[in-house]
C-alpha cells in the first residue's frame, strides 16, 4: 500500500506521537470557545493551515464542531490549497494511505475514483508529496473521528474550480450510504514586506486593513456562498492562499443543501502573536474558521 509521508511534521506540529497528541488537545480545547449556535448538520468547514501555534485552534474548532454534530463521519474531501502544483487541474491523491504521529489515515478510493472520473480532475500522488495545507489537517482527523477516510484533493485557483466543486456535491450526493464532509484549508491575507503585499503601508495600520477590509471582504462572500466572486475576489486582492479550494467547496456545499455558515472565528498571526508572546511584528497572516 503506497503511504504519503508527512513534511511538515517537527515544523508545523509535533513529529512525534506524544508531542502530536499534546497539541492537538491544547488545538482543540483551545478552539472550544469559538464553538457557538452550531447547526443540525454540517457539510463542509473552511480551516487555516499554518502551525497549530498560530491556527490550530481555528482548526481544531472546526473539526471538534463537526463532532458535536455528527460523530460518524465516513470520509472527509479535503480541497487544498496549492502553494506548489502549477497544474491547471484539481490533482486527487486517490489511493494508499497518509501517515501522521498519531496514526494511518487511509484513502477513500472508491470516492476519490468517483471524483477523478466524474469531473475535471486528475489522479496525481506526487504533487502532494511537499505541500502542507492539507497534511497539517490529517491529524485532527485522525484524532477527532480515528475510523473515518480522507481524499485529499489539491485546488488551484483555475477557471474550473467552481464547476469542480459543484460536480463534487454532485457526486456526494450520490453515495447517501457515506456520511462525507468536505473541508477547504486555506490561509487568507498574506501581509507586509516578506509577502511583498503593502497596498494600506507597512506597520499596524496596514496589518489592520488586512483583517478588517481584506479578511473580511473575502469573509462575506464565503458566507454568502458566492463561489466565483470568491475565486475573483482571492486573486485580484490576494486575500486568500487558497481561493480555488474555498471556491471548491462553497460550490460543494451548496450543491449538498448548505445554506446557512456560521464564522466561528477570525484572527491573523500578529494577534496570535501578542496574546501568546507578548510580541508585535510588521506581518500578518489571516485565518478563519468557518462551518456550512
Amino acid at each position: 500500500m503506497e503511504i504519503r509521508k508527512p513534511v511538515v511534521a517537527g515544523q508545523f506540529y509535533s513529529g512525534s506521537n506524544s508531542g502530536c497528541l499534546a497539541e492537538l488537545h491544547q488545538c482543540i480545547d483551545d478552539g472550544g470557545s469559538f464553538i457557538h449556535d452550531l447547526p443540525h448538520s454540517i457539510t463542509g468547514g473552511i480551516v487555516p493551515h499554518a502551525g497549530w501555534t498560530f491556527s490550530g485552534d481555528l482548526a481544531g474548532a472546526v473539526f471538534s464542531a463537526i463532532k458535536r454534530v455528527d460523530h460518524d463521519i465516513d470520509t472527509f474531501v479535503i480541497f487544498g490549497a496549492a502553494h506548489c502544483y502549477m497544474g491547471k487541474k484539481p490533482a486527487v491523491y486517490d489511493h494508499g494511505s497518509w501517515e501522521t504521529p498519531v496514526g494511518l489515515v487511509e484513502i477513500d478510493s472508491d470516492l476519490a475514483g468517483e471524483i477523478v472520473a466524474g469531473s475535471a480532475a486528475v489522479s496525481d500522488q506526487e504533487v502532494h508529496c511537499g505541500e502542507h495545507s492539507i497534511e497539517v489537517q490529517v491529524p485532527f482527523i485522525r484524532e477527532i473521528f480515528p475510523d473515518a477516510k480522507i481524499v485529499p484533493v489539491m485546488v488551484p485557483p483555475c477557471n474550473g474550480a467552481v464547476e469542480f466543486g459543484v460536480n463534487v456535491g454532485k457526486i456526494i450526493a450520490g453515495v447517501p450510504e457515506k456520511r462525507v464532509v468536505c473541508i477547504a484549508s486555506s490561509d487568507l491575507t498574506h501581509y507586509g514586506p516578506r509577502y511583498g503585499f503593502c497596498p494600506a503601508g507597512a506597520g499596524q495600520d496596514g496589518i489592520r486593513w488586512a483583517k478588517e477590509v481584506n479578511d473580511a471582504e473575502f469573509i462575506e462572500l464565503a458566507m454568502e456562498m458566492k463561489a466565483d466572486e470568491l475565486l475573483v475576489h482571492g486573486e485580484e486582492n490576494t486575500s486568500a492562499c487558497g481561493a480555488g479550494a474555498v471556491a471548491a467547496l462553497v460550490a460543494a456545499v451548496k450543491e449538498l443543501g448548505a445554506d446557512a455558515p456560521v464564522l466561528l472565528g477570525h484572527t491573523h498571526s500578529n494577534e496570535v502573536m501578542v496574546h501568546k508572546y507578548g510580541q508585535s511584528s510588521d506581518e500578518s497572516v489571516g485565518y478563519a474558521g468557518i462551518i456550512f
